[in-house]
């Protein structure tokens, strides 16, 4: 009984510890992708982003680079074989990226023994290489254009209202200052989201524009990294459901891709338009030079006929 009533206040310490641990415990609204999530002393939740153990603030967008290492995570656990070596997948281009501590993109990406620059999205830049790679800096994706189309509609779409709405749900759900959407153009059902944002425009508190565009692209594939709610843009008082999605990124620098590692293919498709060139202009010179001769002949022969006429 002593030892119990010795042991009474640490018990009460621990439980009290335990509860004040359970009402600091969070939810990150902003990713899904995340574990061990707690409020700090200014009420605001942080967790670990999976695969990187990097703290992200879920009161904002987490950036790309953490969102792809920690789907990669997620595929190697669930046991999902490696994709063949030379397999593409067009628009996602998922793969395991190296981060740097703050979230972005290091310059310098590797798979094995292949490595290649990327720019602030992520995407590819330059030619795939060896391990002797240089990327002397991330190069800064400033203009991004964001292809959608709409499904089957009842009421038909007014292009003005469907901008108004879309920079409001962006703001909303994406954080996105509606300054950075420069414009927003429908051709029925086609609609192209152009987002602007230099580096000398960006605060510390905006989010990244290529960033905002992964998130919509993952709400229009069905694989939301929000928590709460649905993609929701409301035009005649109509939902406007998207059937697909294709981003296209314009660096502050153009690319660095040449000739010379061009696929078998691409290169075959340049020797057969060369070789047909070739062919023609060969072709072109034998019908002038048999027509030169064919009218020299004709020329002789009548020179012939009227001597003989003379005669």
């Amino acid at each position: 009984m002593e030892l119990l009533r010795r042991a009474a206040p640490l018990l009460l310490l621990a439980a009290a510890a335990c509860w004040a641990q359970d009402d600091r415990a969070c939810s990150c609204d902003t990713n899904k992708r995340t574990a061990n999530c707690t409020l700090d002393s200014s009420d605001v939740c942080r967790c670990t982003s999976i695969g990187s153990q990097v703290s992200v603030n879920c009161k904002t967008l987490t950036s790309k680079c953490l969102l792809m290492k920690a789907e990669m995570a997620g595929l190697k656990k669930a046991g999902r074989r490696e994709k063949p070596k030379h397999a593409y997948v067009d628009n996602d281009g998922i793969y395991d990226p190296d981060c740097e501590n703050s979230g972005i993109f290091k310059a310098r990406q590797c798979n094995g023994t292949s490595c290649w620059c990327v720019n602030t999205a992520g995407a590819r830049r330059t030619e795939k290489s060896d391990a002797d790679l240089q990327c002397s800096e991330l190069v800064r994706t400033s203009w991004v254009l964001i292809e959608t189309k709409h499904g089957e509609r009842n009421t038909a779409v007014d292009a003005s209202v469907l901008k108004t709405n879309l920079k409001n749900e962006f703001e909303r759900r994406y954080f996105l200052n509606p300054k950075y959407i420069a414009d927003v153009v429908y051709e029925d059902p086609y609609i192209t989201i152009e987002l602007k944002q230099n580096v000398s425009q960006k605060s510390a508190q905006d989010v990244d524009i290529a960033d905002v565009a992964y998130y919509f692209e993952k709400d229009v594939k069905g694989d939301s990294l929000l928590q709460t709610g649905n993609l929701n843009i409301n035009v005649n008082q109509e939902p406007l459901k998207f059937d697909q999605v294709v981003i296209y990124y314009i660096d502050e620098k153009p690319p660095e891709f040449s000739m010379k590692r061009l696929t078998a293919g691409v290169i075959a498709v340049i020797v057969v338009v060369i070789l047909a060139i070739v062919a023609g202009i060969i072709v072109l010179v034998i019908t002038r030079k048999r027509r030169g001769k064919y009218e020299k002949a004709e020329v002789k022969e009548m020179n012939e006929m009227q001597r003989e006429l003379n005669s």
